[in-house]
């Protein structure tokens, strides 16, 4: 019996149960004696006592490609180099390097590969647990779309349909009431979901990481969608966004074991902004998406995309092509070196096509 252990980890993403059952679909095509199961909470399952995992096979996710979030549960904090512990004496939080006892623990369970369906983060964790000698390879996830080594991540359209059905609704009422909306979006660092969801939605101004916008040039901008007070207009605005003189919103987390800064709230900051600079024409309002972009139903074209990269993970391992991720480049489904894979940051090019597409239909970035 060959036994693989699949993990989620990071925030949860639409289409991870679908890579799940493309895994188990695979692997039960190529015979019975492959099992496979599943780390409950990333590596959590691994690392509690007792240890929790679940065994998925074909019952087990019958009909969940079509579902959100993951069976096998996912976290963002902690992992098997920062486990946290609390000590008693200094009455404060430390953490703890328990790789290599995980790395024996599954290899006492009889775990031949790892597949870690993970973001950015993860696949740092994957490739460092590769250099320890286990047998691992990743899949790309986060809807942020910011990894450089594969054309899209999966959830990632479905985060960008989210947000583009969000803005088709505050169209209606904005002109409505004769305001303007700021939408708030998800992307981190990077303003792939923001871009792409104000082309499909028709905003005026989009405001991403990439590009620090100067205040009054939106201004202007939304000053020409009203005449005599009345018109809408409407601000899709990445969390990462920034101005020419500033920095990120952004907060540093107290929850223990997590270890990125906390974004979001930027809407209202701009809000404030474009006011301080003179546009009072009408009311404007804020909407923050916030994780609407991370659950659900994933729409069919993350559905295609997870099932292709669980089907490949599996065939990484079968031809024991460890210390790889999969990845996507139009039109095929490769592997990638875990090396390159975390090494470059997915940023949008301001001289891009999509770029040259969204400043062709009056698209504003403060620029």
């Amino acid at each position: 019996m060959k036994r693989i252990l699949v993990s989620t980890s990071g925030g949860d993403c639409p289409g991870l149960n679908a890579v799940i059952r493309g895994i188990v679909k695979r692997a039960h095509q190529e015979s019975e004696e492959w099992e496979v199961l599943g780390s409950i909470q990333a590596y959590n399952g691994i690392l509690w006592e007792p240890t929790e995992v679940k065994l998925l096979d074909e019952k087990t996710v019958a009909g969940i490609h079509y579902q959100g979030g993951t069976i096998i549960e996912t976290t963002n904090k902690g992992g098997p180099f920062a486990w946290p512990i609390f000590n008693k004496k200094t009455g404060k939080w430390e953490y703890v390097d328990r790789s290599e006892e995980m790395i024996r623990k599954l290899q006492y369970m009889g775990v031949d590969a790892v597949i870690s369906i993970g973001g950015d983060g993860s696949q740092k964790l994957s490739q460092k647990l590769f250099e320890q000698g286990l047998d691992i390879v990743g899949v790309p996830k986060t809807i942020d779309n910011d990894l450089s080594a594969t054309d899209f991540t999966f959830g990632f359209q479905t985060a960008v349909q989210i947000a583009t059905d969000a803005i088709d609704k505050l169209v209606t009422t904005a002109a409505s009431h004769n305001r303007t909306f700021i939408l708030e979006v998800m992307g981190r660092h990077t303003g792939w979901i923001a871009l792409h969801a104000a082309i499909a939605g028709g905003a005026d101004v989009c405001l991403i990481p990439e590009i620090p916008y100067d205040v009054t040039k939106v201004v202007q901008k939304l000053k020409s969608r009203y005449k005599k007070g009345r018109g809408s207009a409407i601000i899709v605005v990445a969390e990462g966004a920034k101005p020419i003189d500033g920095s990120e919103f952004a907060a540093v987390s107290n929850e223990v074991g997590y270890e990125n800064v906390r974004l979001g709230g930027v809407a209202y900051k701009v809000s404030d902004q474009i006011k301080a600079a003179g546009f009072d024409s009408g009311d404007i309002r804020e909407t923050i998406l916030g994780h609407l972009q991370r659950g659900g139903v994933p729409i069919a074209y993350d559905r295609v995309l997870a099932t292709q990269f669980g089907v490949k993970a599996f065939e990484l391992v079968k031809n024991k092509e460890f210390g790889h991720m999969v990845a996507y480049r139009h039109p095929d489904i490769v592997s990638v070196p875990f090396t390159e894979a975390i090494g470059k940051m997915n940023f949008v090019d301001p001289n891009s096509d999509i770029m040259d597409t969204a400043r062709g239909t009056g698209i504003c970035f403060g620029d």
